[in-house]
């Protein structure tokens, strides 16, 4: 098939290129804009307590006030705020409700804080719209209205709360994103002019990847729409990232094979297709386990990662077809031209270090089994001290940001729950109205709960069905211990209410407690669906039952490696309560599915060996020596590119970047290159039952002369094999 491919690519590559510019244009002309939703609580399926809690609570109290923004006031000499401060902060609360500003529904005066240092504006917003990009527009003006009335005045005023949050999320995106975005550009450039020493080639992949980058999103958009997905800014960071790295992946799986094939003698065009029919089921298989573990986050519960596995299985389904159409027909109208002006690919470069490497793998696989599988044992350790933290607003961005200022000075100034209390609503299950008289009683044994500032009833409905008590608890509402306590106050609220009553819980520390749950399900659900469905196209590929088990178990040590060096960097090294909470999902899929890639090129490398009639050793040396080179280039440029998403600023997408690119740099440089091949070198012939996929498929009397052409690295044979059989 990936002949046939091949064949047709490089035989029309002009009608091949001009079909992607056209499919191109089609799709981002057309393509609707994507939305993006910082809104924890819309993540959540209607089933979860603190979503079954906001909906009632919109039902029995329509009007009732929940600040989407909190302006806070404080003297510019950080004293306390004089009857003159006072008055200008009314005036300033009036001035902001007169402005009429789209979103805001109503801007009144808050409580000062206990010291007298502080006080506040409360803002309601839309509850419909929480979220959205219009209020973080409307926070914008917000904002600054309220900056220009404090000129000429001793107060200096910062907005904070939901919608501002939403608006520094948003630029801080945007400044990851270029940030992002010009890393990745540069590693991928500087890495293949290296590599290459051909600035064609150094260009070329990011050139035709933007190309695909650009279908991609219009793809994604119209997914998005079209199944009514949640989006979420920090995909757009994720997507550069898997679009150009994994891209730039399979753009050297190919270059490498196709200079092997140039080097044995073929002419240009049938070198190409040549390398097509020989990394195309690679490219392929690689490229399926990357989109079928992405696809199992549609099973997650959690709308944020719902959206993201469908993203990033379109994102590199578009890269895999690219890979075998338009990379190929490129390279092939350009010709040996590519490499211009190095000549370094027409002859074979004296370089031994991975034949030597292959040598060392084949003398002693079990020492190399042993030591490289205790080096992924003890980093495997750091996961016993795994912690994961719920603030995905703080987290998404830098503490500097003025909304994250906000944030600290109110859990400082007020107590630390009240920027976000626990609402607990009591609602009659037969309609009748509520015992009033059972309130006091009621709101004194949820004040009682441990963690629990204080607790009281606040209002009733019209009709008297639903009650609503507001809960302060002690912590600030993402915190561990604060989500603990929304824990006992639901098992109380459950237990002690009245005969004929129901109650709900909500609240953000509510919402981020079902956030855990959440995620718990996913790691009981996603982890294994997406490991079986690895496991199976492992076992087509290779055509054995043996083999994919114990590439699985290396890839699940590379995930427990690769998370514990995440928590003793950023827990232990850099002090953080935990790591986000989607963290380990992310990163389980990204280190199983892309690490998978190079276990793959390699095992395949390794089986094309055995069939031209070596035993297991030396095919695993062969293979390390001729595929080496290719899972180390390309490995480190994925690693490099993950690696710039520590330069966007916010603790999640530094720890997101850590964290892939050390499991991606673990997976190339550990498993594919030492635990892989030494195992299966161990192992023998029995990896491959029952297909015996290893044994020649021709008599192997021309093996080392006369074998196929063989090469995804520098090192090759100058063999060659004019019909460009395949194994």
């Amino acid at each position: 098939m990936f002949r046939r491919i091949g064949t047709a690519v490089v035989r029309h590559p002009i009608w091949t290129i001009v079909a992607w510019l056209i499919a191109a244009v089609a799709i981002v002309a057309t393509a609707p804009s994507l939305p993006s939703n910082s809104d924890e609580s819309s993540f959540l399926p209607k089933s979860y307590e603190s979503i079954k809690a906001a909906d009632l609570q919109e039902k029995a109290f329509p009007s009732a006030f929940t600040p989407s923004a909190i302006a806070l006031y404080q003297r510019t000499d950080g004293g306390k705020l004089t009857a003159a401060d006072q008055k200008d902060v009314a005036r300033i609360t009036s001035e902001l409700g007169k402005k009429h500003i789209d979103q805001v529904q109503k801007v009144v005066p808050g409580q000062p804080s206990k010291d007298g240092r502080y006080t506040m504006t409360l803002v309601q917003m839309d509850s419909k719209n929480a979220g959205q990009p219009k209020q973080a527009d409307a926070a914008k003006e917000l904002r600054d209205e309220a900056k220009k009335l404090a000129k000429g005045t001793d107060l200096d005023v910062k907005l904070g709360g939901s919608a501002a949050q939403a608006l520094d999320q948003q630029d801080s995106s945007k400044r990851g994103e270029a940030l992002i975005g010009i890393g990745t550009f540069v590693i991928i450039l500087v890495t293949l002019l290296i590599i290459f020493r051909a600035p064609i080639l150094a260009v070329l992949p990011l050139v035709l990847i933007g190309l695909v980058s650009a279908v991609a999103n219009g793809l994604i958009a119209y997914a998005t729409k079209l199944f009514d997905l949640e989006a979420n800014s920090s995909i757009s960071s994720i997507l550069i990232v898997v679009l150009f790295g994994v891209g730039t992946d399979y753009f050297l799986f190919l270059i490498f094979r196709y200079r092997e094939s140039l080097r044995a003698g073929d002419e240009p065009k049938q070198a190409m297709i040549n390398a097509v029919d020989r990394v195309g089921e690679a490219i392929a298989s690689a490229a399926g386990a990357v989109i079928i573990a992405f696809l199992a986050l549609v099973l997650s519960t959690l709308g944020f990662l719902k959206q993201m596995g469908p993203a990033l299985a379109i994102a590199v389904g578009a890269t895999l077809v690219a890979g075998l159409t338009l990379i190929p027909a490129v390279v092939s109208l350009i010709g040996p031209k590519v490499f211009w002006p190095s000549k370094s690919w027409q002859k074979e470069p004296q370089n031994a270090r991975f034949a030597a490497l292959g040598r060392g793998v084949q003398r002693r696989p079990a020492l190399t089994a042993i030591v490289s599988g205790l080096i992924l044992l003890v980093l495997s350790v750091g996961t016993l001290g795994y912690k994961a933290t719920f603030d995905l607003a703080s987290g998404s961005m830098p503490k500097t940001k003025e909304s994250m200022v906000v944030q600290d000075e109110l859990q400082k100034a007020y107590s630390a729950g009240a920027a976000a209390p626990t609402d607990v609503y009591l609602t009659s299950t037969d309609g009748k109205p509520l015992d009033k008289a059972a309130f006091d009683a009621y709101a004194q044994k949820l004040g009682a709960v441990d963690g629990v500032a204080n607790a009281r009833m606040t209002q009733v409905n019209k009709a008297g069905t639903t009650a609503d008590f507001t809960v302060t608890l002690k912590y600030e509402a993402s915190t561990d211990k604060a989500i603990d306590a929304v824990g006992r106050v639901r098992d109380v609220a459950h237990s002690e209410a009245p005969d004929g009553t129901e109650a709900l819980v909500g609240g953000m520390s509510s919402i981020y407690k079902d956030i855990n749950a959440a995620v718990n399900h996913d790691y009981k659900t996603v982890f294994p669906v997406a490991a079986v469905l690895i496991m199976i196209i492992l076992g087509l590929l290779l055509r054995s039952v043996v083999a994919p088990w114990y590439l699985m178990a290396s890839v699940g040590l590379g995930f427990g490696a690769t998370l514990g060096a995440t928590v003793w960097i950023f827990q232990e090294g850099q002090g953080h309560s935990g790591l986000m909470f989607m963290l380990p999902v992310i990163m389980y899929l990204f280190v199983v599915a892309i690490g998978t890639d190079y276990n793959i090129l390699m095992i395949a490398r390794l089986r094309e060996e055995a069939r031209e009639g070596r035993e297991p050793r030396e095919a695993a040396g062969m293979a390390l020596r001729h595929a080496g080179p290719t899972v180390a280039a390309a490995g480190f440029i994925l690693a490099a590119t993950f690696a710039t998403m520590m330069l966007a600023g916010n603790s999640l997408l530094s720890e997101m970047g850590f964290a892939v690119s050390f499991g991606i740099a673990v997976a190339a440089f550990v498993m594919a290159m030492f635990f892989t091949p030494a195992l299966t070198a161990l192992i023998g012939h029995a990896a491959w039952w029952p297909g015996h996929g290893d044994r020649a498929e021709v008599p192997a009397t021309g093996t080392g002369s006369s074998g196929p052409v063989r090469g995804d690295g520098d090192q090759s044979s100058t063999a060659h094999d004019p019909a460009g059989r395949r194994g």
